[in-house]
C-alpha cells in the first residue's frame, strides 16, 4: 500500500506536493519522491520519511506548476533506494510515473519487456514501460486524448493486479487512470484553475482542493496544457474496493469512493457490540483501544455496550506504523517502543482491548501482556474486522499464507496463543454491510484477505505460491545483507 498525488497548477506546485505527502504518511514510511515538470523533469527521492527525504535543498529544485510524489512501502522486493518512486522515461516520450498497488503478474511482464527495459524492483516500471511503448505506437494524428487511452487500454490489457496511477507526459499534461477493479482509491479536486488527483481525500482537503470526484474502475482523466479534462471510461469497470482501507490503512478523516472512513469504524464498533451480546460474553468494565485506529470503533462499541471508553495506552508518534514496517524484527522490537501502559486503566479491572485487526498475533500478545502487567484482572482482545487468513496480493504486505495467526486455528487457539481471557472478531458480513451503508452504490468490495475470494480472476494456488516464495527470497536476501 502506498500513496499518490499530482498537481496540475498554476505555479510551481512542489511546496503543496511535499504538504499533501505529509498528509498521506501514513501509507507508507519506507520511502518517498516527488517529480516535478517545467519542459525538464526535476527528480528528488530516496529512502526516508517525506520530511528527511525532501529537504530544504531538495524543495528548491523541484520547479514546474505540473508534478507527482510518491510515499512507499514495499510490496515487490523489500525495496531499496533505487526502487522509490516517482519513475521515468525520457525515449521516445518523457513521461513520468508513480502508482498505488501490487502489479500480480510483475514477473512475467519483466521476463516479456526484457532486463534493458525493467532495472529495479519496484512494479511501477513495467507499468510505465507498456504504457510508454503503447503511446508511441498510437497514431500520432489522432487527439492527445485518444492516444493516451489507448496506451491506458493496453496497459489495462497486459497489467494484471491493482492500481492506481498517476502520470506527467512532458508536452501533454497529466493523466490519472484506475484499474478496471478499482481496487486502490483515486481521488480527483479542483481549485482555482488547478487540479490535484491523490490516493486519499484527507490530502486534497489540506491543500483546499473542492469537487472532488473518484474516478471509476477502469476509467481515466487526461488534463491537457489548458487544463481541459479529458474523462474517459477506457474498459468496462467491475468495481472491487480495497475493504481493508477501511479497516486500517485509511485516515478517519477521508473519504474514498464517497464513504466516509470515520462513519464505517463507528458502524465496525457497533456490529462488533451486537458479536459481543449475541455471544454472552460478559461485559468487560472498560473498552481500551489500541492507537490510534481503533480509536473511533472503541468510541461506539463501549457506548453500544453501555461501559467506559478509555484511554489505556499512549502512543510514541516518533514510531511508525508496525503494521507497514518491513520484517517481523522491526515490528516486534517497535511494540513496546511504540505503545505504554497507563496503569491505573487496567489496574484491578476487566478490560476488553480492542483492535483493527489481527494478523500475526504478535503484538496482540505483546500487549496482552503489558495490560496483565499492569494489574488486569481479566483481559479480553477484540478485533473489529474479521479474522485474516489469506494473503493479499493487491498491495498490503501479507503475501505469505502462514503469517496469519487465524489461519487454521479456531477461537481457542487464537486466545491461549496471544493469553488473553477471550478472543471475538467481527464477522465479514457486518464488516462489508458497514462500509456498503456509505455509498449502495458500491455492490462488492475486495474482501480477499477474510474470504479467498480474489476479484481479479487470475490469482491460482500456482501464483499465490510463485508470490510467497518471492516474498520469502526478497526477505531472505534482506537478512543476508545484515
Amino acid at each position: 500500500m502506498c500513496g499518490i498525488l499530482g498537481i496540475f497548477g498554476e505555479e510551481n506546485v512542489a511546496e503543496d506536493l511535499y504538504e499533501g505527502l505529509i498528509a498521506i504518511q501514513h501509507r507508507g514510511q519506507d520511502a518517498a519522491g516527488i517529480m516535478t515538470y517545467d519542459d525538464e523533469f526535476h527528480l528528488r527521492k530516496g529512502d526516508g520519511l517525506v520530511a528527511d527525504v525532501l529537504d530544504a535543498d531538495a524543495m528548491t529544485s523541484l520547479s514546474g506548476h505540473i508534478g507527482i510524489g510518491h510515499v512507499r512501502y514495499p510490496t515487490v522486493g523489500v525495496g531499496g533506494a533505487e526502487d522509490s518512486q516517482p519513475f521515468y522515461v525520457t525515449s521516445p516520450h518523457g513521461i513520468a510515473m508513480a502508482h498505488n498497488g501490487n502489479v500480480t503478474n510483475y514477473r512475467e511482464l519483466c521476463q516479456e519487456l526484457g532486463k534493458e527495459k525493467i532495472a529495479s524492483n519496484c512494479d511501477v516500471e513495467v507499468i510505465l514501460s507498456v504504457f510508454q511503448t503503447a503511446f508511441a505506437r498510437a497514431n500520432s494524428a489522432n487527439a492527445p486524448e485518444e492516444r493516451i487511452a489507448e496506451a491506458v487500454r493496453c496497459v489495462f490489457d497486459r497489467v494484471k493486479g491493482s492500481y492506481s496511477v498517476v502520470a506527467i507526459i512532458a508536452d501533454f499534461g497529466m493523466v490519472a487512470f484506475r484499474d478496471p477493479f478499482g481496487i486502490k482509491p483515486c481521488i480527483m479536486g479542483r481549485k482555482d484553475g488547478s487540479v490535484a488527483v491523490a490516493s486519499e481525500s484527507v490530502a486534497l482537503d489540506l491543500l483546499g482542493y473542492g469537487r472532488t470526484q473518484n474516478l471509476a474502475p477502469g476509467e481515466m482523466v487526461f488534463i491537457d496544457l489548458d487544463k481541459k479534462e479529458h474523462f474517459k471510461q477506457v474498459v468496462p469497470g467491475n468495481g472491487h474496493p480495497c475493504v481493508f482501507e477501511y479497516v486500517y490503512f485509511a485516515r478517519p478523516d477521508s473519504f474514498l469512493d464517497r464513504i466516509s472512513v470515520y462513519k464505517t469504524r463507528l458502524r465496525l464498533g457497533e456490529a462488533l457490540a451486537d458479536e459481543i451480546k449475541r455471544r454472552r460474553i460478559p461485559l468487560p468494565d472498560v473498552v481500551i483501544p489500541v492507537p490510534d485506529s481503533a480509536r473511533t470503533a472503541a468510541t461506539s462499541l463501549s457506548k453500544a455496550l453501555g461501559v467506559n471508553y478509555r484511554e489505556g495506552l499512549v502512543k510514541n508518534r516518533y514510531i511508525g506504523r508496525t503494521f507497514i514496517m518491513k520484517d517481523q524484527t522491526n515490528r516486534q522490537k517497535n511494540v513496546k517502543r511504540k505503545l505504554n501502559i497507563i496503569q491505573v486503566e487496567f489496574e484491578d479491572k476487566d478490560v476488553l482491548i480492542l483492535d483493527d485487526s489481527i494478523v500475526r498475533g504478535n503484538t496482540s500478545r505483546k500487549i496482552v501482556q503489558m495490560a496483565r502487567d499492569a494489574g488486569a484482572k481479566r483481559v479480553g482482545f477484540a478485533s473489529y474486522s474479521p479474522p485474516l487468513q489469506y494473503p493479499c496480493v493487491y498491495g498490503i504486505d501479507m503475501q505469505t499464507r502462514d503469517e496469519f495467526l487465524a489461519r487454521g486455528k479456531d477461537l481457542d487457539e487464537i486466545r491461549d496463543y496471544i493469553g488473553a481471557d477471550y478472543v471475538v472478531y467481527g464477522t465479514t458480513d457486518q464488516l462489508l454491510t458497514a462500509a456498503r451503508a456509505g455509498n449502495s452504490d458500491i455492490k462488492n468490495f475486495c474482501s480477499a484477505c477474510f474470504t479467498g475470494e480474489y476479484p481479479t480472476g487470475d490469482i491460482t494456488e500456482k501464483r499465490l505460491g510463485t508470490i510467497e516464495d518471492e516474498r520469502l527470497e526478497a526477505q531472505l536476501s534482506e537478512l543476508r545483507k545484515k
